[in-house]
């Protein structure tokens, strides 16, 4: 039936009037979507920091194995921030030294009893990153990369350790840390656990949908550095590792300048490797190699 006149009722609902309503209903949702995406953006570079960074309290004293000697540790970084950790000694003369560096929820001192287990009698430096257990500031990767460089001359200079004999231990992100020292420093031998390529390719892999590349103001570009060291390496890997999957390992190892040996745990993943018996001895027989 038509209206009188032969004319839609007001005009409202011809086929041009409905198309234009149409594409209207579609440009609100689109300019919906996009700051919808933009405002996910803002948030992931302003947070970023709380995506990388888990800070931990100190839960309880650290203590040292049967034997061995600790020594609390306050050391004042260059640019005022006061750092704290502990310095393991086993009981002999001037041993070698590890230096090592956590993963990104480690608290450091907590694994001070398991020096020996892990590292026989070579000394071992546990300094908490900052704002980590009694440590002070904020974290960000050109500072924890200063404080290892730093810790490292500081290691290097006491009499009481052999300064020719350092080897450096990074965990997850903390791999992006020792690798950095090691191409900075004269270590002996470096030890990395669920290393990856670079923070911007973990980050990549959890958040496809995200300009990562542009984001990122703490890359951690290891692959970058990799080739350039030509000290030998052990790289411990998870098969089962849902964070780092173990390809950015295996890759990684591939690109190291030096000798490069692997070892795989098989149904390990990212949190539970040094768990596995083999763990600790491996480090021990890699370590009687090099240091």
């Amino acid at each position: 039936m038509r209206a009188r006149g032969g004319r839609v009722p007001h005009g409202n609902f011809g086929p041009p009037a409905l198309r234009h309503r149409i594409v209207e209903i579609f440009q609100v949702l689109l300019l919906a979507a996009v700051a919808g995406y933009a405002g996910v953006v803002l948030l992931a570079w302003l947070g970023q920091e709380k995506l990388l960074f888990y800070p931990r309290p100190i839960e309880s004293k650290p203590v040292a194995p049967a034997g061995w000697t600790l020594e609390e540790v306050a050391f004042t970084s260059r640019d005022g921030t006061r750092l704290a950790g502990v310095l393991l000694l086993p009981p002999v003369s001037k041993p070698p030294l590890v230096i090592y560096f956590g993963g990104n929820a480690e608290e450091v001192t907590s694994f001070a009893p398991m020096a020996n287990e892990y590292y026989a009698n070579r000394a071992l430096l546990l300094v908490n990153y900052r704002a980590y257990g009694a440590s002070a500031g904020k974290p960000g990767e050109a500072a924890l990369v200063s404080d290892g460089l730093e810790l490292f001359d500081w290691a290097r200079a006491r009499s009481d350790i052999d300064g020719s004999r350092i080897a450096v231990h990074g965990r997850s992100l903390g791999s992006g840390v020792a690798v950095q020292v090691a191409a900075a420093r004269p270590v002996k031998c470096v030890m990395l656990t669920s290393p990856f390529l670079s923070a911007r390719e973990v980050a990549r892999e959890l958040y496809p949908w995200l300009p990562v590349s542009l984001l990122l103001r703490h890359p951690f570009d290891s692959a970058a550095r990799a080739p350039g060291i030509k000290v030998p390496a052990l790289f411990f890997m998870g098969a089962a590792d849902t964070l780092v999957p173990m390809w950015q390992s295996e890759q990684l190892a591939s690109l190291w300048g030096g000798p490069a040996e692997r070892k795989v745990f098989e149904g390990f993943g990212h949190n539970d490797i040094h768990v596995n018996p083999q763990y600790g001895i491996a480090i021990r027989e890699f370590l009687d190699r090099c240091l």
